[in-house]
């Protein structure tokens, strides 16, 4: 045996075993570490959107449809938040019981209005994440890399 293998700790050695696994398990967050990483991109607003939608016939559509579905998910997430909190305070009433409902409503509508929206909108025969970077790309080329 090497004096290299049994120096290695038990963390060590069992987070080299399973680094491949979580790795494989998100690998996409690879799309986004070169944003993530070098630091944070100059805010843009919805003119710039507006801009590379019209200028990227491939990914401006997605990346259009994408920002509709957004819509979808903070109108569920309003909808789940409020109904949620009200049966919390029509039965219970109780402050903490109906804040919580709230917080939880407002995580559940946000899921069903993602899924609604990837459905009605046919999301999942697009490339959504595809569209999003090659928006980053675009802006930082068109910012000249400035953080």
């Amino acid at each position: 045996m090497s004096g290299e293998a049994d120096s290695k700790s038990f963390f060590r050695k069992h987070w080299e075993g399973w680094r491949d696994f979580w790795c494989e398990r998100f690998s996409v967050l690879d799309n986004y570490s070169r944003f993530i990483e070098r630091g944070q991109l100059p805010s843009w607003t919805d003119a710039d959107v507006e801009e590379f939608i019209a200028s990227d016939p491939v990914h401006g559509p997605t990346l259009r449809t994408t920002r509709e579905a957004v819509k979808y998910a903070a109108a569920g997430s309003l909808i789940g938040a409020v109904s949620t909190a009200g049966v919390a305070w029509k039965y219970s009433r109780s402050p903490h019981g109906a804040v919580l409902s709230l917080g939880a409503g407002a995580v559940f509508g946000w899921t069903f209005g993602q899924e609604f929206a990837s459905h009605w909108l046919q999301l999942y025969r697009v490339d959504t994440m595809a569209a999003q970077v090659k928006f980053l790309d675009w802006w930082d080329s068109k910012t000249g890399g400035k953080s």
